[in-house]
């Protein structure tokens, strides 16, 4: 082959490293001889619930359909959206997955020109979308693991043009309350669009936990992206939306695939939202979870970051790499995080109470070999 392909492709992408995601069980059972059904994934901050039992129905109900092209612009998923959270229908963008969300909006209003802000530790899409378009990145140093919001906020220049915040963050867990939040949006000008991702939002039972939709009306130029990947367990589908003024609604619009929003997706997003039951069971199975991994955390003598995700940071106060690797041989799967800058670190998924518990037996033998 005479010619080189990636030489033609943009600067930013051609210095691009693939988004890694977490290991498929299915490649786990093929590398290492193991039975599917004797892996403990915990991981990909799925939920382990499984899906709602009202979106399998309306899974099952769309079936027939599959030969017709999905509605484009989402009207019913929009509409209830737009009834549960007290918004309108021209404020609303669907995308595949809160992931596709953060891709529109910097595709729409981000040039090589511009600047874009992000905290150190942050969620590793923020730095891919901003090098694919070709603009720099400002990494602003993590407080306490979390986002220093007084710092970003200086980091805002003439040339910056969007600020990543995650509220909780993935993937150290750590949350914003109202005052620094506030504070924050009051200081950033309005031509500087913030999008606050919400993905975890809906696991968070703390009262005064800032909601992004209650600011929408007083910053026009806040974003707030959410998915029903996580607490409303539907990952593999790819459903997220994001919610903001109808002029950046319109322009992310714009953008924006045409059908990037599967029918079964939709159907059963639809579903999802109006399952309280389930998203209250979600909660509780989390709740639970997490107070049995940091029991066990504290019995191994590791510290963790504490957390208000379906997830947690635990410290091994060494190199987590092996012990990954050791953990994947006795057939779990969680998430290393050296490329976030947290080599010491392992991201483990809050899964049901035999999943935390096969993983807690299993790290203490790995532990134990040294």
């Amino acid at each position: 082959m005479s010619c080189d392909f990636l030489a033609l492709a943009l600067p930013g992408v051609q210095k691009l490293s693939p988004y890694v995601p977490g290991k498929p069980v299915e490649e786990l059972a093929r590398e290492f001889g193991l039975r599917a059904e004797d892996i403990v994934k915990l991981a990909s901050n799925e939920n382990p619930l499984g899906p709602s039992p009202l979106a399998v129905e309306a899974i099952k109900a769309s079936l027939p359909e599959l030969t017709r092209y999905p509605d484009g612009n989402g009207f019913a998923l929009k509409q209830a959206l737009s009834r549960v959270f007290s918004l309108q229908p021209e404020q609303l963008t669907l995308g595949n997955g809160s992931n596709d969300i953060l891709e529109l909006v910097t595709r729409a209003f981000v040039s090589p020109e511009h600047e874009v802000v992000f905290s150190e530790h942050a969620f590793a899409v923020y730095p891919i979308v901003t090098q694919a378009v070709g603009a720099k990145a400002v990494v602003v140093p993590a407080r306490d693991w979390g986002h220093d919001l007084e710092a970003m906020a200086a980091a805002i220049t003439p040339a910056t043009r969007l600020v990543f915040i995650a509220n909780p963050n993935n993937p150290t867990g750590t949350w914003l309350g109202k005052p620094e939040l506030e504070a924050f949006l009051a200081k950033v000008p309005e031509r500087v669009i913030v999008v606050l991702d919400e993905a975890y939002t809906e696991y968070v039972e703390d009262a005064d936990f800032p909601r992004g939709f209650d600011y929408l009306t007083q910053y026009p130029n806040l974003l707030v992206s959410r998915t029903f990947s996580k607490a409303y367990g539907l990952a593999a589908l790819r459903v997220g939306y994001a919610a903001s003024h109808p002029q950046v609604a319109d322009a992310l619009n714009r953008v924006r695939q045409p059908f990037n929003v599967n029918s079964l997706a939709l159907a059963a997003a639809l579903a999802s939202l109006g399952d309280q039951a389930y998203l209250e069971a979600s909660r509780a199975i989390n709740r639970e979870g997490m107070l049995q991994l940091e029991h066990g955390f504290r019995e191994l003598g590791l510290s963790w970051i504490p957390s208000r995700g379906n997830f947690v940071a635990v410290d091994l106060g060494c190199e987590a790499a092996p012990v990954f690797q050791a953990l994947l041989r006795e057939g779990v799967i969680v998430r290393p995080v050296a490329n976030y800058g947290m080599p010491n670190h392992l991201r483990v998924t809050v899964g049901l109470g035999m999943e935390n518990q096969r993983f807690l037996e299993a790290l203490t033998k790995v532990l134990d070999r040294g």
